[in-house]
């Protein structure tokens, strides 16, 4: 390793916020959880009405739960510009879409974490709940519907596939839980778990 280069620190890219099109700006280092302050880098300027371009009105701020480092939770706290068209008076927010989806407490990366969380290192939600900082029921949600997006909605996900083996077990945690998995016996891969 005589011959490695590094290059400059860059909280966005450690942090994997560049995936989600979010530039980090700051952060505040809490005990108990790291915030930081970001902001969406791709512009969003254009009327979606009319197409005229539009006027910075204002910003706005939303909270995200991301993954956790160092089991730290991380909140991310996004600043959005808002927007006036010039032309027909309609205001409107940047595009987060990319970072997460309308009205969502957990960025795609946190869901992400989480769900490999819970399907490949057998976290219960509980765990994740606490790791994100948000309430079970949020986690739960979350990671469900991004497990039926990611995995059951994909029509693709059996191809390739020649052998299916089920396996069921007794996980023994604060009480007996009972998990069922089909596995990819060729890839070693779960294919579908509960």
């Amino acid at each position: 390793m005589s011959d490695v280069t590094f290059s400059s620190a860059d909280l966005t890219t450690f942090t994997r916020l560049d995936e989600l099109g979010l530039e980090v700006v700051g952060q505040h280092l809490l005990p108990d959880r790291a915030v930081l302050a970001c902001r969406v880098v791709d512009p969003d300027e254009w009327c979606r009405r009319c197409g005229c371009q539009g006027v910075p009105r204002d910003t706005v701020t939303r909270r995200l739960a991301h993954e956790p480092f160092g089991w730290r939770p991380t909140v991310l706290v996004v600043r959005l510009r808002r927007y006036r068209c010039t032309e027909c008076g309609h205001v409107w927010r940047q595009d987060m879409t990319k970072a997460a989806a309308a009205r969502a407490k957990i960025s795609r990366g946190g869901l992400r974490w989480a769900l490999v969380g819970l399907v490949c290192q057998h976290l219960s939600v509980a765990r994740i709940a606490e790791a994100l900082a948000v309430s079970w029921h949020t986690a739960n949600a979350a990671v469900l519907a991004e497990g039926r997006r990611v995995l059951i909605n994909d029509p693709t996900r059996f191809d390739g596939v020649r052998v299916i083996g089920v396996d069921e077990h007794v996980v023994r945690h604060e009480a007996l839980l009972f998990r069922m998995e089909v596995r990819d016996l060729h890839r070693f891969a779960v294919a579908a778990a509960g």
